[in-house]
């Protein structure tokens, strides 16, 4: 039986619904799944059943473990039942796939994802993800490169909520889900650190792309964990999560408390915000497993003063040169996940 120490301790893991009930709830067995985790959480948390000097944090988790519960049904409600019409096509909402920072993310028909904007006030940082894609997708169009590291703007809808009134923005983007795994997902399979070998394919490519969208005249602002997706097998790597993207010589759009930024970022980012941020991951990543060479190389790029740092082209050539004389002859190395993850 679980206890309230067990349950305390899963709650405060917990990053969205979907971590504690599982990413869907659109059919039966799903729902039957996640509500019987509902009902042991229930059962440790209930202020009922815990000693008097526990009661007021166990109220607490309690009340949060109804809403989080709440928040999935509710996600799954809205999957079932919503179509979104946009000027491409028409898309049904599937299960649930992702909770971002703004937007709730869904799998949809046929083989789409979905960002729907959690409230009206996010809009403006859909409009301007969508913007980002659009002129990322027109400077790539020049080059045979880049397509794979970023994510399609497949449709984008302004949809109004026939009950509620609002409006919410709404980005249909190509589906990446199919193989691929976030950075988040690869750190908790290593928790001592990322094998440098493998980590350095990661963040070649890591850099390959951001000095493209750099060429585009885009900062994303957000290059952490869960923003970045690689895919194993094929060494694949997409950087997502654009909502928060900004043009060089502004405010970053939007920030978050979790984030270690640069000292520019709520003044004029420029692509340099974007290799500081990348560099931040690298030490993340690598954890205590970081040869001393590639932490030297990811501390210089955390200049304070963003003029001190390398341009992420630059960086490429420099980022070769010191895995030659690490590694010696680039070679091909398969990368795997446990089971599970």
């Amino acid at each position: 039986m679980m206890t309230m120490r067990d349950a305390m301790t899963a709650l405060r893991e917990v990053r969205c619904p979907e971590d504690l009930f599982g990413a869907g709830a659109t059919d039966p067995e799903s729902r039957r799944a996640g509500h019987r985790v509902y009902l042991r959480l229930a059962a440790a948390l209930h202020p009922d059943r815990v000693p008097a000097a526990q009661a007021m944090a166990a109220t607490d988790a309690f009340v949060r473990l109804g809403r989080l519960y709440r928040g999935w049904l509710a996600a799954a409600s809205v999957s079932e039942a919503f179509e979104v019409v946009g000027a491409h096509g028409r898309y049904r909402l599937g299960a649930a796939h992702a909770r971002g920072s703004v937007a709730d993310v869904f799998r949809a028909e046929p083989d789409v994802i979905v960002k729907l904007a959690r409230r009206p006030l996010a809009n403006r940082l859909l409009a301007g993800e969508r913007t980002a894609l659009t002129d990322i997708a027109a400077w790539a169009t020049g080059h045979s490169w880049p397509a794979p590291y970023f994510p399609r703007l497949l449709d984008a809808v302004d949809h109004t909520d026939s009950a509620a009134g609002d409006v919410r923005a709404i980005n249909v983007l190509n589906s990446l889900t199919d193989g691929f795994v976030t950075l988040a997902q690869v750190r908790a399979a290593h928790p001592d650190g990322v094998d440098p070998r493998d980590y350095a394919w990661m963040h070649r490519r890591l850099l390959r792309f951001l000095a493209g969208a750099a060429a585009a005249q885009w900062v994303h602002t957000a290059v952490t964990a869960e923003n970045v997706l690689v895919h194993p097998r094929l060494h694949g790597v997409v950087l997502i999560g654009w909502s928060f993207a900004t043009r060089p010589g502004r405010p970053a759009a939007a920030t978050r408390t979790t984030i270690d930024y640069p000292p520019e970022i709520g003044e004029a980012v420029s692509p340099r915000t974007d290799v500081y941020l990348a560099h931040r991951l690298m030490l993340t990543m690598l954890g205590a497993r970081a040869p001393a060479p590639m932490r030297a190389f990811a501390e210089g790029c955390l200049q304070p003063a963003a003029r001190l740092r390398s341009e992420a082209h630059t960086l490429l050539d420099e980022f070769d040169d010191l895995l030659d004389r690490m590694y010696g002859r680039r070679r091909f190395r398969p990368f795997h996940l446990p089971e599970g993850q």
